[in-house]
């Protein structure tokens, strides 16, 4: 097994999967890399995974459609009606061997998924629900729903390479240390965060251990994050108020 975090847009990761010649690429924006890709690797697009409709996640389908010798799963929505075929929440998927785990994710959209692969390790694709040392910003969905989304993905292993969308992690931590300053963790992984980025490689995959320890959006009952979303505006010390606040502020956060 080969995992492939392919470069797109100014931000944005395309990834790439392969088992043998095969290959199963999550959110294809944009084309253009996968293709080379392929094309470099003598490689198979073996099958498409699709986390939400966003344009920065689907508009390459349309050019990899006459490569594609597989299906393209994604959300029962009517925005992709005719691009994918719809999964749901429980389903599981078979691919290159391994079973793909279905989860709804609601919070960033309404109909968002993420994709969890049996493999050695196990990887998750979450698109834009969870990034590292941060969340997705609530465009359709509530505080809510995306609290609890982000406790359904704490619920898999914690071994699990975490493949977010986008490199979005030094901004994040910006804010992670902000708004829980003494933890020693986030210091020291920003540290190695400066050195991949300067030496232009990814931050990313994470994994869902890391971010136990760094991500403010998982650590909501943390005491110093309780103390950060009450002096923000959270209605009380549960973990799910402390989050609406802290997301809240995330969204001003300079």
């Amino acid at each position: 097994m080969e995992l492939l975090a392919l470069p797109a847009f100014a931000d944005n990761y395309v990834w790439m999967l392969i088992q043998g010649q095969q290959a199963l690429v999550v959110d294809p924006g944009d084309a253009s890399p996968v293709l080379q890709a392929l094309a470099q690797r003598g490689l198979t697009l073996g099958g498409i995974l699709v986390t939400h409709h966003h344009a920065d996640h689907v508009d390459g389908l349309a050019a990899l459609r006459p490569h594609l010798q597989g299906a393209v799963w994604g959300p029962d929505d009517s925005r992709l009606a005719g691009q994918v075929q719809p999964v749901h929440d429980g389903d599981t998927l078979a691919w290159g061997g391994w079973a793909v785990s279905v989860i709804g994710v609601p919070g960033h959209t309404r109909s968002h998924l993420a994709f969890a692969v049996a493999a050695d390790p196990p990887l998750l694709f979450c698109g834009d629900t969870l990034f590292s040392a941060g969340c997705g910003r609530l465009f359709e969905g509530t505080a809510a729903q995306m609290h609890d989304s982000l406790q359904r993905l704490m619920a898999l292993p914690p071994e699990s390479l975490v493949c977010c969308a986008h490199e979005y992690t030094l901004s994040n931590l910006r804010f992670a240390m902000a708004a829980e300053p003494d933890n020693a963790a986030l210091a020291s992984h920003r540290q190695w965060v400066e050195a991949v980025r300067a030496d232009g490689r990814p931050s990313l995959p994470t994994t869902l251990a890391q971010e136990r320890q760094i991500n403010p959006f998982l650590r909501c009952d943390q005491p110093a994050l309780v103390a950060s979303g009450l002096a923000h505006g959270a209605a009380s010390d549960r973990p799910d108020d402390v989050f609406a606040a802290l997301r809240a502020w995330k969204n001003e956060f300079r």
